[in-house]
């Protein structure tokens, strides 16, 4: 699989360029892996959490030539107020109308009612992809519940073994 089949440009309210292209992030020299962590909802308190946590831990992320990106499914000016709380060291692109997050397959339940309230149906999923030569090995977790997302050591160790070249 290449790269452009999974590209998107998003508006970026975090660190980086802006909008912000997987391309560009793939294409960059410092990046061998990156980590695409997709939130439910503007409100999720566990997804803030999680995204703290991984700026607690970026200098670990970077160590690895991991470039992280979060992906909220609301408007550009929902991410910027959530930057002004975070203030990630990382992007923090808006996947508005959430095509992003259905090209990548990120769980919903509770069929329509879930697609109309991401808070109710949008379930957190993280894809970590090895882009050293292209993009021949992923690794994806898809939440079965609201809380059900990779810890940081976690992620880590899934960013450590697509780069000892498993999945």
């Amino acid at each position: 699989m290449d790269v452009s089949e999974l590209d998107f440009e998003l508006p970026n309210a975090g660190t980086g360029p802006d909008p912000l292209s997987l391309s560009a992030l793939a294409d960059d020299p410092a990046n061998d892996v990156l980590v695409l962590l997709f939130h439910r909802d503007y409100h999720c308190r566990n997804c803030r959490l999680q995204v703290r946590a991984v700026a607690d831990h970026y200098g670990e992320f970077r160590d690895r030539n991991a470039a992280v990106v979060s992906i909220l499914p609301e408007p550009k000016s929902r991410a910027e107020k959530w930057q002004q709380n975070c203030h990630l060291p990382f992007a923090l692109v808006a996947d508005a109308d959430k095509r992003v997050a259905e090209r990548y397959g990120q769980p919903a339940r509770f069929g329509r009612l879930g697609d109309l309230h991401d808070l109710v149906g949008r379930l957190p999923q993280a894809t970590i992809l090895d882009v050293r030569e292209g993009l021949e090995r992923y690794a994806v977790h898809r939440g079965d519940d609201p809380g059900d997302r990779p810890s940081v050591d976690e992620t880590l160790a899934m960013v450590d073994r697509l780069l000892a070249g498993g999945e």
